[in-house]
């Protein structure tokens, strides 16, 4: 329900932002595409709105702090928070002869994080006893209640009521003290009300997650510092594409180039294309061991399929008059493959590039599960075992934040090497 609520949100805003920005910020331009006859359906026709951008990320994070609860956004624009306090409920029970007789559990609702500690309260007199539930917010408990009760479930007593309402076995009651069902033990399952805030243990606010980035940048995590662990990853990545480009782009070269290398490799490529690089990790284990070089092989390979395909797509996008054009001009084809071929190639070479990279970055977390002692991906799998989610959102926050600066970087370079990119 949160989740769904959260997709709305997101929705919402987009929509509001859009309308607003067209209609009051919006200003004519008069630049180069702004003068086009056509435009749409024109790539180069297309640059990012920056208002969007912006509005973007400031949306995410503030739902991101809104639905955590955190300290960095107004109190306005948080999302109410589960029940937090005390209560208490009437339970009547049944001996199993028609008998009955009520019992009050006082209950104490913690916050996330907070030690729930117990407590006692006074019992009281008759066949049902009092009782003291502590619990944390937004977790269920059950509560064994004949540990001190006179009638026992084994000798037939069972749970008939909570605040007067019928309860049985699959028949929960809801109130506004919250849910409460029966196990099919007999016993109670009690649910306080839950908020829209998620637990942080599925998700911390955006605060614990920079604290836990400061703490590790300066005192580092299982022996090495958070810029050694995320230069590891680096060097993998950079180190298995650089392979992947330099074998990749001659074969893509050759197969768009040759029918024999087409016919040849062209099987192979497109067998291994769809193979996720996950699964080729086992043979990588088997084939190259445990150490450095099986993790960048298994980064060469996912970027090596990549790289070959849009080189050949590259080649293949070529216009054919621009070859007949030199050809008339007297061009060999070593002046047609350095003039024509490859600045014509070079767009698609820099999009499969950007995409390559970008698999290997999402490659790496499992090219470090193989007995990796630093990385990113490394943190983010010791973490995910002892349930430290504010690290492993920031060992995903940094390695997105790396790859984006990457490529931009690239998007920089297709700029300044291949400018006219878009422009026929």
């Amino acid at each position: 329900m949160t989740g769904l609520l959260i997709l709305l949100v997101y929705i919402a805003i987009f929509a509001g932002s859009f309308f607003v920005i067209k209609t009051l910020v919006h200003k004519t331009r008069r630049d180069f595409s702004s003068l086009k006859t056509v435009t749409f359906g024109d790539e180069s026709a297309v640059v990012s709105n920056r208002w969007a951008s912006f509005i973007s990320i400031v949306t995410i994070f503030l739902i991101w702090g809104s639905f955590t609860g955190s300290n960095w956004v107004p109190g306005f624009l948080q999302a109410p928070g589960p029940f937090v306090g005390e209560t208490e409920f009437t339970y009547t029970l049944d001996d199993g002869s028609g008998n009955t007789d009520d019992a009050t559990v006082f209950v104490r609702v913690v916050d996330f994080g907070v030690d729930a500690a117990n407590f006692e309260v006074e019992p009281g007199d008759g066949m049902a006893r009092n009782d003291a539930l502590s619990m944390n917010a937004s977790r269920s408990k059950t509560l064994i209640f004949d540990k001190n009760d006179e009638a026992k479930r084994k000798d037939g007593a069972s749970v008939v009521a909570i605040d007067g309402q019928p309860i049985a076995i699959g028949a929960p009651v809801v109130t506004d003290k919250g849910r409460f069902a029966l196990t099919d033990k007999g016993a109670i399952s009690y649910s306080p009300p839950g908020g829209l805030q998620m637990d942080p243990i599925y998700l911390p606010p955006p605060e614990a997650v920079a604290k836990r980035l400061v703490e590790i940048g300066s005192e580092g995590y299982r022996g090495f510092t958070l810029f050694e662990h995320l230069g590891y990853s680096l060097f993998r990545v950079i180190s298995g594409f650089l392979l992947g480009a330099l074998v990749g782009i001659p074969l893509g070269y050759a197969m768009g180039l040759n029918g024999w290398f087409r016919g040849w490799f062209d099987p192979i490529v497109e067998f291994m294309r769809p193979v996720p690089p996950l699964a080729l990790i086992p043979l990588v284990i088997i084939w190259f061991g445990i150490g450095e070089t099986g993790k960048i092989i298994l980064l060469f390979l996912a970027a090596l399929w990549i790289m070959a395909i849009a080189a050949r797509s590259g080649v293949s996008g070529v216009r054919i008059t621009k070859v007949h054009a030199a050809y008339s001009l007297g061009a060999s084809k070593w002046q047609i493959m350095r003039h024509v071929i490859i600045p014509n190639s070079l767009p698609d070479i820099f999009t499969g590039a950007r995409v390559a990279m970008g698999v290997c970055w999402g490659t790496v977390v499992a090219a470090e599960l193989v007995a990796a002692s630093q990385g990113a991906g490394m943190m983010i799998m010791v973490a995910s075992k002892f349930t430290l989610t504010d690290i492993v959102l920031m060992g995903i926050i940094l390695i997105g934040v790396i790859g984006f600066g990457i490529d931009m970087l690239m998007r920089w370079a297709e700029r300044v090497l291949v400018p006219w990119k878009g422009k026929g």
